[in-house]
């Protein structure tokens, strides 16, 4: 989140190079919302040179879906460095920025996004998912994506749900597994809505990275093979 073109040219410089995609926010209305509803790998906080930098910080962080998304904050003398990270910044650093200590941050912060990225990474997969709600109410609805950390469904008319609900869906095999677990709904709207996994049966969870493990395998060998020799 900036509309400084001296930290946006930084940011897109560095992490265009390792193939991240950006998502630019110029103002914090607009950020805290997105933030409300969707997960990012990490994110660079104009704290101080954007209205209300200092409340996207700490609302983003506050999210449910971005609690533990790394969140490098860039001050430039209304903020310190000490407040940022007290609003729930990993790393800080101050305009102007130095490019040596620019570089020494992204040493720290890319690997961790890069950890989260694979955590939170999704596979797009069509499954059948049977939901219990906190009234006992049980209803099938079919599985956009999933990944380590929880899965995204489609809706195919509005459903309420929200906190924990317990659901289950069976893994594609010789012989299928089925996967039991509790999850909290992150955010939905019309047509599609995202949980995060709470808890997972012992069985369940070794079938489940399993699986994980063999769509990993399988997106790795396409890559291998579309590319030119």
């Amino acid at each position: 989140m900036t509309c400084d073109p001296s930290l946006l040219d930084h940011v897109k410089s560095n992490f265009g190079t390792i193939g991240a995609s950006l998502d630019l926010r110029q103002d914090s209305a607009s950020a805290i919302e997105l933030a409300s509803r969707r997960h990012w790998d990490g994110l660079v906080v104009d704290c101080d040179d954007v209205a209300g930098g200092t409340e996207a910080l700490a609302q983003a962080r506050n999210s449910r879906s971005n609690k533990h998304t790394l969140i490098l904050a860039v001050v430039n003398g209304s903020t310190s460095v000490e407040t940022a990270l007290d609003l729930g910044a990993n790393l800080a650093l101050s305009k102007p920025i130095q490019e040596t200590r620019w570089r020494s941050v992204l040493d720290i912060a890319i690997p961790e996004m890069e950890r989260e990225h694979r955590r939170y990474f999704r596979y797009d997969i069509d499954l059948p998912v049977r939901f219990r709600n906190q009234l006992g109410q049980s209803f099938t609805v079919r599985m956009k994506n999933v990944s380590e950390g929880g899965l995204a469904i489609k809706l195919a008319n509005p459903v309420q749900l929200e906190g924990v609900v317990t659901l289950e869906f069976e893994l594609p095999s010789v012989a299928p597994q089925l996967v039991h677990a509790k999850a909290d709904v992150v955010w939905s709207d019309s047509y599609v809505m995202a949980l995060r996994f709470l808890y997972m049966e012992k069985d369940s969870e070794v079938a489940f990275h399993g699986w994980l493990n063999s769509l990993e395998a399988h997106s790795q060998f396409r890559e291998s093979t579309a590319r030119p020799c």
